[in-house]
């Protein structure tokens, strides 16, 4: 049977169409597992300028085992320049779409072109669990809508007999063996294929191992279901992190190590004034919250919320590009006030973003100065600040400024000498990047370069005073490839602020 979608209310950034009913497929009360499956297709067509979020109710009877959604949409030619149709889907449960609410079921954005959910498992991306009687709401996301619309057709398939049991899940120990107090590498932005990566994550930690990985996060796009699925794969060689990546219409932000079970809403833009709440939600869940890519060019990946809220900032994303030089010049942009009034400072992270072959896990990475291998140490040393990034576990480095008396300020931390034109010493030890040019960068600019050895191992000094140098950072870079432009990172380091008593 099909029947198309009607418009039956609409909101700011959500419209309903009519409500699909299986009223007349509920199975016979008899000890029989329910008889044949029931089906339900539905056509229609968004228009252009259709809010964020579609929403189809599908009136669940009792005694239904297992629900099955299956969809295509058209991808309508479009001249040069014009989006396209993409249709992402997702679902709530008979606890309704309330934003923030207790209904989400599972989203695969666009990665899927059908999914399951029952008892005993669900598509990746899902949550398994009983399918109870209800309104169930199927989430239909038109992300980008050609001039022409966007045609749709959903099927919804119940399967009716015992429901089945959920096993527990099984979630990650807070803590691995380590090394005590040590510098950790770990890779935060990692998709497998609970949403749009194509890495199991046997594959991903594998592939973290191999990399030099101390510790990874688990960051699906809008989902929280890999949470539990990574039995067996951590150790005490790699402690497994679980968040989100909270995938939104103006702009992406990591969830990095929250509660495990923790699921982050992402429906709402900039406009209504909802990221300061979930970003407390993150907090309140022992998580990091970090924008992500923040200039990125697809579709709703710019960066629009602000950094009042960020515990961290992605600046390097995946192999060196432009972007992250932008992302770069913003965050040092912001390290000036910060410097000259002791204000919070927002630290800089680096993430592989990997998603499939031939994304490198660990390119790049952080490393975090952390008391040992745990959550706790892992989130307290990247909100301090006390982390650089590297392309890769070739590349160590060691980086502070020295005063006189014995005074010394680490990654991270600030350096307070008598006064402001008291002489300091910067001081940089770095292996692992041939071929590569050391820099010192300042509240007023790059100050002073130098080359490093062919090999790649050096040690680089500069003096300065805090009146000259509110903050140094360090960067090491490879050979520019386009003139005017500079060379990839190799490597960067958070700053360490400079003050005189």
């Amino acid at each position: 049977m099909a029947r198309r979608g009607l418009l039956v209310g609409t909101a700011a950034t959500a419209l309903t169409l009519g409500t699909v009913s299986f009223a007349d497929a509920a199975p016979p009360n008899d000890g029989t597992d329910g008889g044949p499956d029931r089906t339900r297709t539905v056509r229609g067509t968004l228009p252009t300028g259709s809010p964020d979020f579609v929403y189809l109710p599908v009136e669940v009877p009792r005694g239904v085992r297992e629900i099955a959604v299956s969809y295509t949409y058209e991808r309508t030619p479009v001249p040069a320049g014009t989006p396209g149709n993409a249709l992402d889907i997702g679902i709530f449960d008979e606890r309704g779409t309330e934003l923030g609410g207790h209904g989400f079921r599972g989203w695969s954005g666009g990665a899927r072109t059908g999914f399951f959910i029952r008892a005993d498992e669900a598509t990746p991306g899902y949550i398994a669990g009983p399918v109870r009687a209800g309104t169930w709401n199927i989430a239909l996301g038109p992300y980008t809508v050609a001039p022409e619309g966007l045609p749709y057709e959903v099927t919804i398939t119940l399967r009716f007999g015992p429901a089945g049991s959920t096993p527990e899940p099984v979630h990650p120990p807070e803590r691995a063996k380590g090394r005590g107090r040590a510098w950790y590498r770990g890779d935060c932005h990692l998709h497998s294929v609970h949403s749009d990566g194509r890495r199991t994550p046997a594959e991903i930690a594998a592939a973290a191992r191999a990399a030099g990985l101390d510790f990874i996060n688990s960051s699906e796009h809008n989902t929280h279901s890999a949470h539990g699925a990574w039995g067996g794969l951590w150790g005490d060689d790699l402690l497994v992190l679980t968040g989100e990546e909270i995938t939104t219409r103006n702009g992406h932000v990591l969830a990095v190590a929250t509660d495990p079970g923790t699921f982050v809403d992402w429906r709402y833009r900039a406009r209504d004034n909802r990221f300061g709440h979930y970003a407390k939600a993150v907090r309140r869940a022992g998580g990091l919250v970090v924008p992500a890519h923040p200039h990125a060019t697809c579709i709703g990946c710019n960066w629009k919320f602000g950094f009042g809220e960020a515990d961290a900032v992605e600046v390097w994303n995946g192999a060196y590009t432009p972007e992250d030089e932008i992302a770069l010049a913003e965050w040092d942009n912001s390290l000036v006030a910060a410097a000259r009034w002791s204000k919070p400072w927002v630290p800089a992270m680096g993430n592989s973003d990997a998603h499939r072959e031939p994304d490198v896990v660990g390119l790049p990475q952080t490393v975090v100065l952390a008391d040992e291998l745990s959550r706790e140490a892992i989130v307290a040393g990247i909100r301090a600040g006390h982390s650089y990034i590297a392309e890769s576990s070739a590349v160590t480095l060691s980086f502070g400024v020295f005063g006189g008396r014995g005074l010394h300020a680490g990654i991270g931390e600030r350096l307070r000498v008598d006064g402001d034109d008291t002489p300091v010493t910067v001081r940089l030890e770095v292996a692992g990047v041939p071929g590569c040019t050391a820099h010192f960068v300042t509240d007023q600019g790059t100050l002073f370069t130098a080359g490093l050895p062919g090999s790649g191992t050096g040690t680089v000094e500069w003096r300065t005073t805090p009146a000259y140098a509110a903050y140094v950072r360090a960067e090491v870079r490879h050979p520019a490839t386009v003139p005017g432009l500079p060379g990839a990172l190799a490597a960067l380091t958070n700053p360490v602020f400079l003050e005189g008593r």
